[in-house]
């Protein structure tokens, strides 16, 4: 499939904007503009607002069997096209082919996962205190239309994460996909409009995000919010939906600590470790960032740990045995730059990588850190790259209390054979998704969020659905 330009979604049907504005794609393998992608504006948004009334409508009315098969159907879909799509995926985003195709083909397991437990959005009957006459009932219904933002490390996860869940719970949605990777997502609402999805139930746009999320989100038909990003522009939507009363689901950035304690399998923890850190080339919310290691393996961790990364092969996702791709764009380059250099002028060791690999696209080496101080930017900084920060500790509260001392809490990784240390990191790390002794392994099935700055809410597991249903009182008496 070659790449195309990618058009807006509105009321079941793909059109340019009112405007005729467009924006353009650029491969950060290559630099070269690749296509362009509609720019909505007003006009287009308030076309895209009537319609997810009237779709909500229609969709909230639909008994769950039939969103079900709808959804399933969708899901069937994005497994068929995967071939398809992950080169697509790759052209706009950087990622590696195989990296990209994992993607496409777990949203299909997101997608059935919510299709199914749409069934099991349940209210309850609740005996009355005062007269058993009295029929007490709290039901869940659909919040209404939902503006949903994402971002564009994972154009596709990230977006089915929150249509996967609003749709089982019989809301409509309009999102705003990210401009810098707008031909996965639209493959993703394509297979919805192929699998039947009614007309207005599911919108996609792209545009000037400011502009879109100042006119959706205090709009009367928008009744919740979702959004996946940065800490900054996280705190400004949540703060202008608290104005409007609009409810909101939050999952912010991270700075996940590793923490390998002396008796850990230190095989095992750089080999689950580096396959984490180095996944979409460090841009990923929960990537492990911050690794505290016992002094007693610091040394021989950080020397296995360098010794994995210069053997990575970085290149152009598309081309055979790449196993990292570029950065998604120059901004990265020159945050990976300064990363780098404030942490060696504070005293950290460079073991490996720390430069820019060529002149064309955005490619970083892999980079390794030691004995990286607790001032240095990159253990107080979200990196969001290929580099990983090592600092020694000598017990373990003082390792807990160092991977909590910031205000991010959205994933933390642990290494150790003891399970009484096992029990303290998990009663102690202030994190919303804790891994023990492997990867991160997010399923739809499990709660997906943070704690403290990096969010609230879950897009996974059924947590997820609460947050796009309300739940009402209804009391009935005899006449």
């Amino acid at each position: 499939m070659g790449y195309a330009d990618t058009q807006l979604f509105i009321n079941g049907q793909w059109q340019q904007p009112a405007e005729g504005r467009t924006l353009p794609v650029v491969n950060p393998a290559t630099g070269k503009e690749i296509g362009r992608v509609a720019h909505a504006g007003r006009a287009d948004l308030d076309r895209a607002l009537a319609a997810a009334q009237k779709g909500f409508e229609v969709w909230r009315d639909m008994v769950p069997a039939e969103r079900s098969k709808i959804m399933r159907r969708a899901a069937a879909l994005m497994r068929e096209r995967a071939g398809d799509i992950a080169p697509l995926l790759t052209q706009e985003q950087g990622k590696p082919l195989a990296e990209a195709k994992a993607e496409t083909m777990a949203a299909g397991d997101i997608i059935e996962w919510f299709a199914e437990e749409g069934f099991r959005v349940y209210g309850r009957i609740v005996p009355s205190r005062f007269n058993t006459s009295i029929r007490q009932m709290v039901l869940k219904d659909p919040v209404g239309p939902v503006a949903a933002f994402t971002p564009w490390n994972f154009p596709i996860n990230q977006v089915v994460r929150k249509v996967g869940a609003g749709l089982a719970a019989g809301c409509s949605m309009l999102v705003k996909a990210p401009e810098e990777t707008p031909a996965a997502p639209a493959a993703l609402v394509k297979a919805f409009a192929d699998a039947g999805i009614p007309p207005g139930v599911l919108q996609l746009v792209y545009g000037t995000p400011a502009e879109i999320s100042s006119y959706l989100i205090p709009h009367p038909v928008i009744r919740k919010i979702t959004f996946t990003g940065s800490i900054p522009v996280g705190k400004q939507l949540a703060a202008l939906a608290g104005q409007h009363m609009k409810r909101v689901t939050m999952e912010l950035g991270g700075h996940a600590p590793v923490i390998v304690c002396e008796d850990a399998d230190i095989a095992l923890a750089v080999k689950n470790a580096a396959a984490a850190k180095f996944r979409n080339a460090g841009q990923v919310c929960i990537s492990p960032t911050r690794f505290l290691v016992h002094k007693s393996v610091a040394n021989d961790f950080a020397k296995a740990f360098a010794d994995h990364a210069k053997g990575l092969k970085v290149g152009d996702g598309l081309s055979e045995g790449t196993q990292m791709g570029p950065l998604a764009n120059p901004r990265r380059i020159d945050a990976m730059s300064a990363f780098t250099e404030d942490a060696v002028r504070k005293g950290a060791k460079l073991l490996t990588g720390g430069q820019r690999i060529g002149s064309t696209g955005n490619f970083w080496q892999p980079t390794i850190l030691a004995d990286v101080p607790k001032e240095a930017k990159v253990f107080n900084d979200e990196p969001f790259g290929p580099m990983a920060a090592i600092r020694p500790f000598e017990t373990l509260e003082e390792a807990i209390a160092e991977a909590n001392r910031l205000p991010y809490g959205l994933a933390g990784y642990a290494f150790t054979k003891s399970l009484k240390n096992s029990d303290l990191l998990a009663r102690r790390l202030e994190v919303g998704m804790l891994w023990i002794n492997m990867p991160a392994m997010p399923s739809a099935e499990m709660p997906f969020g943070g704690v403290k700055d990096s969010g609230y809410g879950s897009e996974g597991g059924p947590e997820a659905l609460e947050a796009y249903l309300n739940s009402r009182a209804v009391a009935i008496a005899n006449a």
